[in-house]
């Protein structure tokens, strides 16, 4: 009886976290909605008289209204991809796995079975990177997301605001929300300022629509603010082909930590998220390379073009003049990964 309580709290407090994480995104929907009432309607139905300027802030508003509201539903509702079954433990490894008691048994257990796998990073003890949640052995830049429950292909962050673990399969679409999002607010901040001025003057009349305008610049201003931040720093990341986990704790390969790991140089870079083809840059359409599982290393990529090996980044050059590199050992004190 005890358990069958237990059983259904724990069912209870489950459901009510899965409806209280739409609650950012419900917050962030009704704004976005009050911001195209007041400007559509209350500014420029309303308060701007010129026709002309009417239809062109009408078109250019609506141009990169289409693409925010697009790259966010992608961002929200693109699920994140898992690893495939060939990194999952069979039932017969799983079992001998899980009745085997000695840690150095069952670490050699896992070098064994990863010797199949296109896998190169570990732990900062050097042991093969395993969910013992999801029972798979974590491919590269693979990590397991507590909220989501569940291993995730090149992860970056869980983001709350889309209620979504942003991963191999969507980082491209949340890139462009915010890349849309700060268009959107520094659209409508521009175009709003001079009837804010005119409001505060007192050029135009007292109405309603003055609220609405003030308040939109306001909120417009506040916005683009904190989004060109975090814009600026994923831009950061993506020109070093870093995720946000890879830029707070080194990835370590077989080799030892790494900083610059996956760092193929500017513009590959920028193609391992968006793709070879240009034209897709803009749009929320997957053409990220590859399937997320495995991902050309700045190692490999030397040895095919000796010159890439010349090009050191400031910062390993300055942990060159410290001194030497650490150890596996050394590393796990520094940074221990917490998915």
């Amino acid at each position: 009886m005890r358990q069958g309580w237990k059983m259904a709290l724990s069912g209870g407090l489950r459901c009510c976290r899965r409806v209280l994480s739409w609650v950012p995104v419900l917050v962030i929907v009704l704004v976005v909605l009050w911001s195209y009432y007041a400007y559509v309607f209350e500014l420029c139905l309303v308060t701007v008289l010129s026709p002309a300027e009417k239809v062109i802030y009408l078109i250019f508003y609506h141009a990169i209204f289409v693409f925010f509201t697009w790259t966010y539903w992608k961002s929200i509702f693109t699920l994140p991809q898992q690893p495939n079954q060939k990194f999952h433990l069979s039932y017969s490894d799983k079992e001998r796995y899980e009745n085997e008691e000695r840690p150095e048994v069952q670490k050699q257990m896992l070098i064994d079975m990863a010797k199949k796998l296109p896998v190169y990073t570990r732990t900062g003890s050097g042991a093969v990177r395993f969910c013992d949640r999801c029972h798979l052995i974590k491919p590269d830049r693979c990590h397991h997301c507590s909220v989501c429950a569940m291993c995730v292909l090149k992860m970056d962050h869980h983001c709350p605001w889309v209620n979504n673990c942003i991963g191999f399969s969507n980082y491209k679409f949340f890139l462009q929300f915010l890349a849309y999002s700060v268009l959107y607010c520094l659209y409508i901040a521009t175009t709003v300022f001079n009837y804010f001025i005119k409001y505060w003057r007192g050029e135009l009349p007292s109405v309603r629509s003055k609220f609405h305008v003030l308040f939109l610049l306001f909120v417009a201003c506040m916005f683009f603010v904190s989004l060109v931040i975090l814009f600026g720093y994923h831009c950061w990341l993506v020109s070093r082909n870093k995720t946000t986990l890879e830029a707070f704790c080194t990835p370590v390969f077989t080799s030892g930590p790494e900083k610059n790991g996956f760092n193929l140089g500017f513009i590959k870079n920028i193609q391992q998220v968006f793709g070879d083809n240009k034209k897709f840059w803009l749009i929320p359409i997957g053409s990220s390379p590859g399937d997320g599982h495995s991902f050309p290393m700045r190692s490999m990529n030397e040895s095919q073009n000796p010159l890439l090996a010349n090009e050191e980044p400031w910062e390993d050059n300055e942990d060159e003049n410290r001194g030497p590199s650490i150890s596996h050992e050394a590393y796990r004190v520094q940074c221990w990964e917490p998915f």
